[in-house]
């Protein structure tokens, strides 16, 4: 129900922008995220924005980089990723929350997640 993609490989410094499809307009109304995790690390926020888009959230790593956006008339989310660094090599997995008009933080609050698209930033 969630189809993420727009990763791929970018030299450090470069930017991609991830996008994330949902298939249901009821997503329309469902707050959203950006996480991503690495082998042997647990999956971590990386920004999430609320179903109007007025309110969002960004983890510090990312913060002045990265920008989360979304289209709900096309039902879409996006996370423009700018100066990207190799820490930032990782699957990026967009996920929705119902609980839409607060921004979500917490991996256990969101109730779909998309298959993840692989971001590989080299040095």
């Amino acid at each position: 129900q969630l189809q993420a993609s727009g990763g791929g490989l970018v030299q450090a410094g470069g930017s991609l922008n991830v996008s994330c499809a949902a298939s249901d307009r009821t997503f329309g109304s469902y707050g959203m995220g950006w996480f991503r995790q690495t082998p042997g690390k647990e999956r971590e926020i990386v920004a999430a924005i609320n179903w109007s888009g007025d309110s969002t959230y960004y983890a510090d790593s990312v913060k002045g980089r990265f920008t989360i956006s979304r289209d709900n008339a096309k039902i879409t989310v996006y996370l423009q990723m700018n100066s990207l660094e190799p820490e930032d090599t990782a699957v990026y997995y967009c996920a929705a929350a119902n609980r839409g008009l607060r921004v979500e933080v917490q991996t256990g609050k969101y109730d779909y997640w998309g298959q993840g698209t692989l971001v590989t930033v080299s040095s």
